[in-house]
């Protein structure tokens, strides 16, 4: 098997996904083809020998569908020998790209891959593809479904996390990702988007609120409680879960991971693949793996996912200099930490979701590529990136810098 290397990444800002937002006048198709052409513009490309295009869209319908990573190619001029591609796990779509790619690349089928993802939540809204886990009752029964938010409750719950715990951590993602933009820790790696006559859309991530405090927080209501309650879901929770009498609901938008737009993708090769284009490694894929999880719980994927593939690879948490976990919600990074008793200060170091969105498809090649410039930054070696997953998943990925 041959050494999988990353060599660059690229992501465009976060728009907020709604009608307002900034991005939301850019289709999906074109917020992937930008990212294709940074990828290729700063790497001086021959677009002609890339070996597949592969991205993650959760919802690949109406301007996102007919296979987005093709229609990108096209858009941003790639030679027509670069095929496409796109996969979905849903919030993990974008890290499995990446893991396919590198799956194809270690079995010597390709050289060069542009592995990531696209989601634009502002024009193509949660769920809008539909399926059998939400609507029909032979498969949700079974995966006691119910909405996400009322399984981070269940977590919070069952671990024993307050309101103050999840509010705090979420005041804490928003004070690291203003200092990380204050700092200039993305400048390196986020392209601006603009529109067709070269003016600025947005060039930074525009979900973000850092005068967030534990007081402007607590005025917020439980997001999830009525569905809960009057939905009926706190019950399929307590079926699964009997040891919980009852649901203490403490999510809410302050805490949760937000809806916005974005794309973003990472560069891969084999050596000789990097060598013929003169490109230098910046890292490696060292090893990655899926799990199916607990579905009620449904969020604690990343605990699983994580021990598999320590044992897999006989790593241990020391071998680990940094952490980057989704922020899909507070309690998920809370119930990592705790599970492996994680300093804080290794962990989303730079915040994440809650403070900067979560464009599905994307966010896995996103925090991937934030992780490996903040492991340049910080002269360190080794990062594992996971994320939790719809209908109870993980996926997980260690890199190695070079």
């Amino acid at each position: 098997m041959s050494d999988v290397y990353i060599y660059d990444h690229v992501r465009t800002p976060r728009g907020r996904g709604k009608k307002d937002g900034s991005l939301h006048e850019v289709p999906s198709v074109r917020l992937a083809a930008k990212t294709l052409e940074a990828i290729r513009d700063r790497n001086g490309l021959d677009t002609a020998t890339v070996d597949d295009i592969i991205l993650g869209c959760v919802d690949p319908v109406m301007d996102a569908g007919a296979v987005i990573a093709k229609g990108a190619a096209f858009e941003a001029g790639y030679s027509t020998k670069a095929p496409g591609m796109q996969i979905s796990r849903f919030c993990a779509s974008g890290l499995d790209a990446i893991n396919f790619a590198a799956g194809k690349i270690a079995q010597g089928a390709d050289d060069i891959v542009i592995a990531g993802g696209v989601e634009s939540m502002s024009r193509v809204g949660l769920g809008m593809s539909g399926g059998a886990w939400f609507m029909d009752p032979s498969v949700n029964f079974p995966a006691y479904f119910m909405p996400q938010g009322v399984s981070a409750d269940l977590i919070a719950t069952k671990y024993g996390f307050s309101r103050d715990d999840v509010d705090a951590y979420a005041v804490e993602s928003q004070k690291r990702a203003a200092h990380a933009w204050s700092n200039g820790y993305f400048d390196k790696s986020v392209v601006a988007v603009k529109d067709q006559n070269g003016l600025t859309i947005l060039d930074r991530d525009e979900h973000m609120r850092p005068g967030t405090d534990m007081q402007t927080l607590a005025g917020l209501n439980p997001s999830f409680q009525m569905p809960g309650e009057m939905g009926g879901f706190e019950a399929v929770a307590i079926q699964a879960h009997p040891d919980i009498e009852r649901i203490n609901y403490v999510h809410h938008a302050g805490n949760s991971s937000g809806i916005v737009d974005g794309a973003g993708v990472v560069l891969l090769g084999s050596k000789a693949g990097g060598e013929s284009m003169g490109l230098k490694p910046r890292a490696r894929i060292k090893a990655f793996a899926n799990i199916g999880s607990d579905p009620a719980l449904m969020l604690t994927g990343p605990v699983d996912v994580t021990e598999k593939l320590l044992a897999r690879t006989g790593m241990s948490l020391s071998d680990i200099d940094l952490f980057e976990l989704n922020e899909a919600f507070a309690a998920v990074v809370l119930r990592y930490i705790q599970a492996f008793d994680i300093p804080t200060d290794k962990i989303n170091v730079n915040g994440g979701a809650i403070a900067m969105g979560h464009p599905l498809g994307a966010t896995g090649a996103m925090i991937l590529g934030t992780v490996l410039d903040e492991l340049e930054r910080r002269d360190q070696s080794t990062a594992l990136v996971t994320l939790c997953i719809g209908a109870g998943m993980g996926t997980a990925t260690v890199i190695e810098r070079i």
